[in-house]
């Protein structure tokens, strides 16, 4: 079976899975037409959302007979038309620790001004020239309460901070024994939030929630964090609060485009404390996403495929 693997940024994937007796071909660079790439490929693994596979990109790849995809969740993938096209799609197992650690790695970040006083060490700057935001005694406010964000509440918790959670269809029997507080919306939990933290799952009912109107119920002194989907917070409004100081500042895992463009008006916004989406990028994840990929393939080629989408 032809595959090719894409989007291998670090080049690791041949070293964390045993692909023996596979025709395998790696691309390490970001294709933004995968097509001509793709042309006699029979399996595709393809690593979360960095390449969509669109109902187009399905009917340009005649010979596609397996997609794989890190993770059982990947909205860059029209299920439908791989079904049209006759193309088996499946996924991996993905740990929920790795999102939930860089969340705190960007909240800590935000709240110590590390990037900006790491720059200073090193280009021999100014010896201290911030003062860093307190946790103890603040208030975390999570948006979704999922596996994730039980995770960041629980660390939270650990800091002496307060936290609060809201989404549609959370209850307080889910958030009170955890002692976490439920708020009675979005725009009650962004008030209330010093550092506020996204968490739920990109859907019809998610994307675009958190908007200008939702924005602007965060304090000047506070801090968004984003490690789920970038959709989920309207772009503009986002860039507008952050280019005004109406909120003290962003961090920032996920992005409408990735690779983000150099030109995006993010990249030179001074508090934004960036990431390029590397929440799952750990060296476990990494042996779980291919070691399965390599056995759905030895799955699908025995005609019986294993953890179908």
């Amino acid at each position: 079976m032809r595959c090719v693997v894409l989007d291998d940024y670090q080049g690791v994937a041949l070293a964390n899975a045993d692909w023996a007796g596979l025709d395998v071909t790696v691309q390490r660079e970001h294709l933004a037409d995968p097509a001509p790439v793709l042309a006699d490929a029979e399996c595709v693994v393809i690593m979360r959302e960095r390449t969509p596979f669109d109902a187009a990109l399905f009917a340009r790849l005649p010979e596609l007979r397996l997609l794989i995809t890190s993770g059982m969740r990947n909205a860059a993938i029209d299920l439908d038309a791989a079904r049209a096209h006759g193309v088996t799609v499946c996924g991996t197992g993905s740990a929920k620790t790795p999102p939930a650690e860089l969340t705190w790695a960007l909240l800590l970040g935000l709240a110590r001004h590390v990037a900006v006083e790491n720059a200073a060490f090193h280009a021999g700057g100014p010896w201290q020239s911030t003062v860093g935001a307190d946790l103890a005694g603040r208030t975390l406010g999570l948006l979704g309460f999922g596996h994730i964000g039980r995770a960041v509440a629980r660390v939270g918790k650990a800091f002496g901070m307060d936290v609060v959670a809201w989404s549609q269809n959370l209850t307080a029997d889910r958030v009170e024994p955890e002692g976490v507080r439920l708020a009675s919306g979005l725009h009650d939990l962004l008030a209330q939030s010093d550092f506020a933290s996204i968490h739920v799952v990109l859907s019809d009912r998610t994307r675009g929630l958190v908007d200008a109107a939702a924005l602007a119920c965060l304090k000047p002194t506070s801090f968004l964090v984003n490690t789920s989907r970038a959709a989920i917070v309207d772009p503009a409004a986002l860039v507008e609060v952050l280019r005004a100081g109406r909120i003290a500042g962003a961090g920032l895992d996920v992005f409408e485009v990735e690779p983000l463009p150099l030109t995006d008006a993010l990249r030179a916004l001074p508090n934004v404390l960036a990431t390029p989406h590397v929440g799952y990028v750990t060296a476990a994840n990494y042996r779980t996403y291919f070691t399965e990929a390599v056995e759905n393939i030895h799955a699908f080629l025995a005609g019986e495929p294993i953890r179908q989408l």
